[in-house]
């Protein structure tokens, strides 16, 4: 305000001037004077648009800590910040080491949502006390209860279904039933399965103990292991790739993976079966996010959240990876769609981490490795 005080003060100053001074060389100095005057009023009206456009152009950066692998995240923050203007900046590492990374920057860290694969990994987060609560009507309305955390830590964002992948060369579907039926004498060297070190099966794991019970839990598991056709593979597409060579001829995988072996080659002999569909449904889990505890922008943060559990960017978000939208009202592409429908298990994802280390322990115990 004072800078336009003072710009209008010397235009009134320029025409006073003007008037006296007008029995002199009027053309010349009135010349001077308007031109003078034209460049100071000029200055201040550009002083004021700068000033707008620096004001317009405030948007702040958000800085994600990010678990879900570069291509499938970059897209849809471009989007973000084509709809918004506000930029979101990431790093992407394992979820563990971005847990351990935000344990040690504290309150120095620059990140402002923490966005992780299976609920497993979200929970450690939570307990660790890595997240601050989000309050969101949005969220609560986009992402059903059992998908998110009890203490609005952390919300599901994707769902993937861990469920029963089997050869459609030596497997008859209807032979096929439950998880827990994997543990019966008929599949004696015919199941593969994942590594139990890592967190997709610790999961599934944790959840049986959850509906099951532990005792009955551990006598399936070691049903599983004594039916192995192999060694434990380290990833579940190693595993579907030995029911392609007849090593095994069923084994447990995320949606995903199979959807990634399909698009790579429609023809594979390999089909989905979705099991406990007359008793707790599939096992599903997500990939989510949680406001971290020391958020340099927890508003933008919170309306990035909010934005990626909205119909528009669930859609993206899940398609990119061949998942299941944690948004009840969007539909899967085409491509996931194709799979079927099926009944997924309603308990709260987040028993997932809540009894993981129990989980670990029964896997142990019963030889799975």
């Amino acid at each position: 305000m004072q800078r336009y005080t003072s710009c209008l003060y010397i235009s009134i100053l320029c025409t006073l001037g003007g008037f006296f001074m007008k029995q002199l060389t009027r053309t010349l100095i009135g010349g001077l004077l308007a031109g003078t005057t034209g460049l100071l009023l000029a200055a201040c009206s550009d002083s004021g648009d700068q000033g707008q456009a620096e004001q317009t152009e405030a948007k702040p950066t958000v800085t994600v800590y990010s678990a879900r692998a570069e291509h499938l995240i970059q897209p849809i923050f471009e989007r973000y910040t084509e709809e918004t203007g506000v930029k979101v900046r990431f790093i992407t590492d394992s979820a563990g080491a971005l847990i351990q990374r935000l344990k040690a920057e504290g309150s120095n860290t620059p990140a402002d949502l923490l966005l992780t694969v299976d609920a497993g990994n979200l929970w450690q987060a939570s307990q660790e006390g890595l997240f601050q609560p989000v309050e969101s009507e949005v969220l609560e309305r986009n992402i059903p209860d059992h998908l998110q955390a009890d203490n609005n830590d952390w919300f599901g964002l994707s769902v993937r279904a861990r469920t029963i992948v089997y050869s459609t060369e030596r497997v008859d579907p209807s032979e096929l039933s439950t998880y827990e039926a994997l543990a019966d004498d008929q599949w004696q060297g015919r199941l593969c399965l994942r590594t139990a070190k890592k967190v997709y099966n610790q999961s599934l794991v944790a959840t049986m103990i959850n509906t099951l019970g532990e005792e009955t839990t551990e006598e399936i598991v070691s049903g599983w292991v004594n039916n192995l056709a192999t060694a434990p593979h380290s990833n579940d597409t190693s595993a579907m790739e030995a029911v392609l060579a007849g090593q095994c001829d069923v084994t447990l995988v995320n949606t995903y993976y199979f959807g990634r072996l399909q698009k790579d080659n429609p023809e594979v002999k390999l089909a989905i079966f979705w099991p406990n569909q007359d008793g707790r449904g599939v096992h599903v889990n997500v990939s989510g996010a949680g406001l971290t505890k020391h958020a340099k922008q927890p508003e933008a943060a919170q309306a990035l959240l909010e934005w990626l559990s909205s119909p528009e960017a669930q859609e993206q978000f899940a398609e990119a990876n061949q998942e299941y939208p944690a948004n009840g009202s969007v539909e899967p592409s085409d491509f996931v769609a194709a799979w079927g429908d099926f009944k997924a298990d309603s308990v709260n994802v987040e028993s997932a981490g809540r009894l993981q280390s129990d989980a670990i322990k029964l896997m142990d115990r019963a030889g799975y490795r």
